[in-house]
């Protein structure tokens, strides 16, 4: 049994000459994991895995620069003064919104200039970018931020004094609020492999349902965090953002998997028809065996 999980005393490695920051590792093996999936599941859909490769050159960078200016203008307070620090990325500070919808529009340059069907391309990376963000937010524990509420609980993550809000100074443990979006992430992997397997969405549409899916858990981690944001209307920007993009993930599923059903059913009724009553050349063919 154990008390508390305690904290990583420095944020990056030491390997002879070469130093290795904490945050940077983590996000980059989570890459590596996304990639793996990625050219897995293209190689599952009898597509080159070589896609999965040519994606991410292009859509790591752009989602990386896309995540940090949604962290700079969603937390501008911080910046204000001394913008200087929106470019240590090193520090901390990557909106997962901003780096995927940036990384999204790389990919759809990617998928014109390699002649890849997108919609597939968005289901083949549905359960990847979950899979990145379990492993990348990791980085968060060695940077020691990000953290919740206080909390006595077993697994309460133990934060140095020079890391703690002010108003905790004298509060020791915080709820890891990292390792809760974590192991959210895998449910959200697990939950798209199993959905995408049963072949009840249309094209294009498991995207969508990672949305709605991490939109969930990342509304609840929000609530739990107490790292300096900007506020509405006495809740965090981002409950707001994850908020409207949870109702929006739906209406789309609701909206479109809606119609689809209703095309299947008509395309069903109309091949029971056609069993049922023969063409008039079907009926033609067989007057004269008749005759005879």
């Amino acid at each position: 049994m154990f008390s508390s999980i305690p904290s990583p005393n420095s944020g990056s490695f030491d390997l002879g000459p070469l130093t290795l920051r904490g945050y940077g590792l983590m996000i980059a093996l989570g890459v590596l994991a996304a990639v793996w999936l990625a050219a897995k599941r293209f190689t599952d859909r009898s597509l080159s895995s070589d896609h999965a490769v040519g994606i991410a050159m292009w859509g790591v960078p752009a989602g990386i620069i896309g995540a940090r200016i949604y962290h700079v203008i969603t937390d501008w307070g911080r910046f204000t003064g001394n913008w200087g620090d929106a470019i240590k990325i090193w520090k901390g500070g990557l909106g997962i919104l901003g780096g995927v919808i940036f990384g999204y529009l790389a990919v759809v340059i990617y998928c014109r200039r390699a002649n890849l069907d997108l919609r597939t391309a968005m289901d083949v990376g549905a359960p990847a970018i979950p899979l990145a963000q379990m492993i990348g937010r990791w980085g968060n524990w060695f940077n020691q931020e990000l953290f919740g509420r206080p909390s006595d609980l077993p697994w309460a993550l133990e934060i140095d004094p020079e890391n703690r809000p002010a108003q905790y100074i004298e509060q020791a443990t915080f709820h890891p609020t990292f390792l809760y979006e974590s192991l959210w992430n895998l449910i959200v992997v697990l939950a798209l492999i199993k959905i995408d397997r049963m072949r009840v969405l249309s094209k294009g549409m498991l995207f969508v349902v990672y949305f709605a899916l991490y939109s969930i858990g990342r509304i609840w981690v929000e609530a739990l965090r107490i790292d300096e944001a900007t506020d509405i209307a006495g809740l965090r920007i981002n409950v707001w953002v994850f908020s409207v993009l949870l109702l929006l993930s739906l209406g789309i599923l609701l909206k479109f998997e809606r119609r689809g059903s209703g095309a299947l059913k008509s395309a069903e009724k109309e091949q029971i028809t056609n069993r049922i009553s023969p063409k008039d050349g079907d009926v033609d063919e067989e007057l004269p065996d008749q005759a005879n």
